[in-house]
């Protein structure tokens, strides 16, 4: 069996701030996204970026379901792992997808019995065509909002939510987005996390348009490219377009994977460093289970230092 990071010291962990605290301080938070390994390798390498992220005291961690609600069952082991061996707050996800809600509560309760408090609530990509038509389950929820309003009545969790900077590929317009942001606050989420990031405007205007209605901190996903066309294929899977600028930067050094690391990171800290200096609450890095592109981008920004008033 594939072990993972044992703690620090033999110490029960104190309570962490909540993270919508964490959001509201005079320092940006940091945290980081891995993903469900695919087997025992893909564990291994997991627990190393883990370990070598841990150094610098990221506010919290999340773990995402693979591509269609896929690979639930390590999501969850990995989390609830993180949670008892490590020094790092979890954010659980927890998607819609193919779950009846009979079993969304059985999640939420082996998440619970890990010490998790900390959920993300997303209604999840249908199962084998992200951009397909979504149908529940027959036993199941719709919506993120059902989802958020569930977990509400299951426990004292912090709920967070997505947040679609580029107009969610279901949604008709902007004004719909905003719209469901709301919703989501009115259920119960206190946080939200957007899609990567890749123009500062999209985001900065989906901000400014939520926090005009509701208190709702939004932290932008940031995504240092070191493959082109691996965020390429995301992107599209995503709905995320990718803007021009940032694709003739890349297609210039396609064919240089040193190259192209260098302008991914660079474009990356271009992009949290104006989104920071306009007041984004923190940086949510996909770190695509690696760990030295999201350091080197850490380090451009000096983010240490300006946390540091944490210690």
């Amino acid at each position: 069996m594939v072990q993972g990071p044992t703690p620090r010291d033999g110490r029960p962990r104190q309570e962490p701030p909540s993270i919508p605290a964490l959001l509201a301080a005079d320092h940006p938070s940091v945290s980081f996204e891995f993903f469900p390994p695919k087997d025992d390798a893909g564990e291994l390498a997991l627990w190393d970026a883990i370990r070598r992220l841990e150094s610098v005291r990221p506010d919290f961690v999340s773990v995402t379901y693979g591509a269609g609600g896929s690979n639930q069952d390590r999501t969850v082991r990995v989390t609830e792992r993180i949670a008892r061996e490590t020094t790092l707050t979890p954010l659980a996800h927890l998607t819609c997808v193919g779950a009846s809600v009979a079993a969304l509560r059985q999640v939420v309760g082996l998440y619970a019995a890990s010490g998790v408090r900390n959920i993300l609530a997303l209604r999840g990509d249908p199962p084998g065509d992200p951009g397909g038509a979504w149908t529940a389950h027959p036993e199941g929820l719709n919506h993120a909002t059902d989802l958020v309003e569930l977990v509400r009545t299951l426990g004292d969790f912090t709920i967070g939510v997505a947040a679609f900077p580029d107009v969610h590929p279901a949604s008709p317009s902007f004004e719909h987005d905003v719209d469901v942001m709301v919703r989501k606050a009115d259920a119960g989420a206190t946080f939200a996390i957007t899609q990567m990031v890749f123009d500062a405007d999209t985001y900065l205007r989906l901000r400014d348009a939520v926090a005009q209605r509701r208190d709702l901190p939004i932290t932008p996903g940031l995504m240092p490219v070191t493959n082109f066309k691996q965020v390429a294929r995301m992107s599209e899977l995503m709905g995320t377009p990718l803007p021009e600028a940032v694709v003739r930067r890349l297609e210039a050094v396609s064919d240089d994977p040193a190259a192209t690391r260098e302008v991914g990171v660079t474009i990356a800290t271009e992009l949290a460093d104006r989104m920071l200096s306009e007041g984004a609450p923190g940086l949510h890095f996909i770190t695509m289970n690696r760990s030295t592109a999201t350091l080197e981008v850490y380090r451009n920004l000096d983010l240490g230092a300006r946390a540091a008033s944490r210690a």
